[in-house]
């Protein structure tokens, strides 16, 4: 403990060394005081109808100043604070409260973002502490941070509930991934299940993000069921990883809604299937398959893939036969939509990102903080969503018949 202390102030005072003296840093926090100072005295004279010193009617008095301590991104400081009591029309009088510093704020909305973003990064409490002490002058502490994370818990739980009726979505991604978090004091691996929507502009919005025990179709449902409580319209199309939980699921709620399974998850499923020595060659043919041009030039190269493949590796054959028409869904759409609707990748890639921030963090608190740090890297800003490839013709829906004829 005694090591750990000494080298913490070994490297405090080599940062408050002379050398690190920064004039410009030094006076623009002089002069922010100031500044604040002045703007609340205008917010105040505002409100009351006249400036300091000032006679005249008006909507209230002054009776003095309090001092309040502000924390943000400049760092720690004084500031006073005007007071005065407004005058109602009916004669009742009430103590003014500043607009630009509400009561009980403690730190600016900055701050808490760059605390809250600090720590969604996939730090710690502690870490975040030792991260931003020099930027404000040690003021932050691990209640500090504490508090902040309790602000976006409350924005997490009220982003959970909010209503759906309004979302125009026209198309859904779903898919799971594994994280592990400490559950009963032992590290324990869970399902986060999350889903996609895409407006009909093209715009990829998170729904949902719920922390589950794993990806079977009671959990499935009760994510969907959640949707459909909030007002979720249904959707025109959907895109599935091929879970059977999931499918089994979607069939029972949606039973006549276009579906389309994964084209990257059947791959990586066809190349289980195969020794090592054959894996090129199936890529190649399934990939001259998938990325055909037209529907026409699809069905053609599946049926040459099955007759090859039934011959030289049954299984991968009969792999690709038990995926079924749900492969081959996205023929049904225009063209140019199919770069977005042949996979879940939309979700896959925040799966990536989410697991690059939380990789220093081998076991997550609990399974509710997993998914509030799935949303916070969203709602941060962190991860910024895009619009669908071909979403100018998003608005037609896909079309009832089906395009790749089973029987080959």
């Amino acid at each position: 403990m005694n090591k750990d202390n000494t080298g913490t102030s070994a490297t405090e005072s080599l940062f408050a060394g002379e050398s690190w003296f920064d004039p410009i840093e030094a006076d623009l926090r002089g002069r922010i005081r100031g500044f604040i100072e002045t703007m609340l005295e205008e917010e105040l004279a505002a409100a009351l109808g006249r400036g300091r010193y000032q006679r005249g009617e008006g909507t209230g008095h002054r009776h003095g100043k309090r001092e309040r301590q502000l924390l943000g991104s400049f760092g720690p400081m004084t500031v006073s604070v005007p007071r005065a009591r407004l005058v109602g029309a009916d004669g009742s009088t009430q103590e003014w409260r500043s607009a630009a510093l509400p009561r009980y704020a403690r730190m600016t909305r900055q701050a808490e973002a760059l605390i809250a973003s600090a720590y969604l990064a996939g730090t710690n409490t502690r870490r975040v502490k030792r991260a931003l002490g020099a930027l404000f002058k040690g003021a932050v502490g691990k209640d500090v941070v504490s508090r902040t994370w309790r602000r976006v818990k409350a924005d997490w739980e009220a982003w959970s509930r909010r209503p759906l009726a309004d979302e125009d979505i026209v198309r859904l991604i779903l898919d799971g991934t594994v994280v592990r978090v400490r559950l009963d004091r032992k590290a324990t691996s869970i399902s986060l299940l999350v889903v996609l929507g895409v407006r009909s502009d093209g715009q990829k919005v998170l729904l949902s993000v719920r922390d589950m025990g794993g990806e079977s179709e009671a959990a499935w449902r009760g994510v969907l069921d959640d949707l459909l409580a909030r007002g979720l319209r249904t959707p025109q199309f959907l895109i599935i990883d091929g879970a059977a939980g999931l499918e089994r699921a979607l069939a029972a709620l949606w039973p006549a809604v276009p579906t389309q399974r994964c084209t990257v998850h059947k791959h990586r499923n066809l190349l289980a299937h195969a020794p090592e020595r054959l894996h090129d060659e199936i890529t190649a043919d399934y990939t001259d398959m998938i990325y055909a041009n037209d529907a026409k030039d699809i069905e053609t190269r599946r049926r040459a893939f099955l007759r090859k493949w039934r011959l030289k590796c049954r299984a991968v054959a009969d792999s690709l036969e038990e995926a079924g028409n749900q492969l081959f869904t996205f023929t049904r759409l225009p063209s140019s939509q199919w770069k977005s609707a042949r996979t879940t990748n939309a979700i896959e890639r925040l799966h990536e990102e989410f697991k690059r921030r939380i990789k220093t963090q081998t076991v997550l608190p609990s399974a509710e903080t997993a998914a509030m740090l799935f949303w916070a890297l969203l709602a941060s800003g962190q991860i910024a969503m895009r619009k669908v490839d071909g979403w100018q013709s998003l608005t037609p829906r896909a079309t009832e018949e089906a395009t790749v004829d089973l029987a080959a």
